[in-house]
């Protein structure tokens, strides 16, 4: 494996962080969501805030040496677009700085959905150019504060979801009828923002590195059926082919412009904004990937777009064992996404998300047994080192999701992920200690060598 190869963990702010109210923090959407019988509520999350230091203690116990971290944009600025918080800055100071003072490398991530409320609620979100122009705003603060330790950034979390119904759940979207033009106006906005923080941050200091995020589900026709195939070719092109065309060419994808434009959807996009995104690039392409999923395009109709044929007519792939929230295993999917990505675009490739959540229980003595976890993260990194050693993929690192447990994305603490078990539930705090899983040791030992005896 590379000697500079990232062995690392990623997290949200609102899912590590807790601390929702103190030190001048502003309220986000996700601060006032509220609990329900299966999830949590996000003001404790596992208090990282508090705790870093005993976290980054475990990361470097386990031989990582990446955090992806997200700046609360409400942590730092309480209103969105006001003056900034000092002591919301700081503790991210505090919080790179003792990476870098054990020899871990920070990953910045600027959104990862959790909009500050004033925005949402006079904004109405991302479908608002005045949130483009906060949003751009504060990345250039946080650009020029921590340019001179962080070297590697990306802009928003899982872009192309902004072009699916999430959009309007992780957008700042409060009020509205939730049309098709709306969805493409959030997605282009997102982009529009994207290209001009690429643009700054590649301006300030050439030795920086952007990425552009996509959530990756490989995507396989139900059979050989011409339909099936095509409307997994149309999916690819809307939901992947589309953003990464924009992130290393600059335009949007043909099928999707004419799309737009047969369709007369409602998204003012001017000259300007097509000439600031024809002129900005990435350095990377990051991506989540978790599981793969069947298309059945006869449960399709000609009223449904493209980019939202998943939502309609995906299934799981009888032939892949799933878990138990069915979400399917598929390690050679995620290989066939690696080497494509790379074949096609020739930029160096980096899955900054993956791992399978499951529901665990500790005995208060003995490390938890998750060897379905060591089973997930063993043959997904094979399949990486596969794509890398057989196909020729250039891959930057690969970092696993919430490897210490944190409150899953719908907010369910019983949905665990990491290797290291925080004793909380949904509804009790508990102890919030830290315990290690079998994983973390199975990591441990795998990364003392750099993963080449895998």
């Amino acid at each position: 494996m590379p000697s500079n190869f990232f062995w690392g963990n990623s997290v949200s702010s609102m899912q590590t962080e807790g601390a929702w109210n103190i030190d001048g923090k502003g309220l986000s959407v996700y601060d006032v969501r509220p609990e329900t019988d299966k999830t949590s509520n996000w003001q404790v999350a596992i208090d990282e805030y508090h705790c870093y230091q005993e976290d980054l203690d475990l990361l470097k116990a386990m031989n990582l040496n990446m955090y992806r971290i997200q700046i609360s944009w409400s942590r730092v600025n309480p209103t969105g677009d006001g003056e900034f918080n000092a002591a919301g800055i700081e503790f991210y100071d505090r919080l790179v700085n003792a990476m870098l003072r054990k020899g871990i490398t920070p990953m910045i991530c600027l959104y990862h959905f959790d909009m500050p409320l004033v925005l949402a609620k006079q904004e109405n979100g991302f479908i608002s150019r005045k949130t483009v122009a906060a949003f751009v705003r504060f990345a250039k603060k946080m650009i020029d504060h921590f340019a001179d330790r962080v070297k590697y950034w990306l802009t928003f979390n899982e872009q192309n979801l902004y072009l699916t119904s999430a959009s309007f759940r992780i957008s700042g979207y409060l009020k509205g009828n939730k049309t098709l033009s709306e969805m493409y106006t959030i997605f282009h906005h997102t982009i529009l923002a994207h290209a001009m923080i690429a643009n700054y941050l590649h301006q300030k200091d050439d030795s920086l590195k952007i990425g552009g995020m996509t959530a990756y589900t490989g995507v396989y026709p139900l059979s050989c059926r011409p339909a099936d195939v095509m409307a997994v070719r149309k999916l690819q092109e809307f939901q992947f082919d589309n953003l990464n065309e924009i992130f290393v060419n600059g335009h949007y994808s043909t099928e999707v412009w004419h799309f737009i434009t047969e369709k007369k959807l409602s998204v003012e996009i001017t000259d300007s904004d097509l000439k600031i995104i024809a002129t900005s690039k990435v350095d990377f392409l990051a991506f989540s990937y978790y599981r793969s999923e069947v298309l059945d395009a006869s449960k399709l109709t000609d009223k449904i777009a493209p980019n939202l044929y998943a939502e309609v007519a995906s299934e799981n792939n009888p032939f892949l064992e799933k878990s138990e929230w069915d979400w399917t295993i598929d390690p050679l999917g995620f290989r066939n996404i690696l080497t494509a990505l790379y074949n096609r675009y020739r930029l160096p490739v980096f899955p900054v998300e993956n791992g399978i959540g499951l529901r665990e229980t500790w005995n208060g003595k003995d490390a938890i047994a998750d060897n379905q976890r060591i089973a997930y993260h063993r043959d997904h990194i094979k399949a990486m080192k596969d794509a890398m050693f057989i196909d020729g993929v250039k891959v930057l690192g690969y970092l696993g999701w919430g490897l210490i447990d944190i409150p899953s994305s719908q907010g369910n603490m019983e949905k665990r992920y990491g290797t290291v078990y925080v004793d909380r539930g949904n509804h009790e705090l508990r102890t919030m200690r830290r315990i290690p899983k079998k994983s973390f040791y199975w990591f441990k030992s795998l990364l003392e060598k750099n993963g080449d005896e895998l």
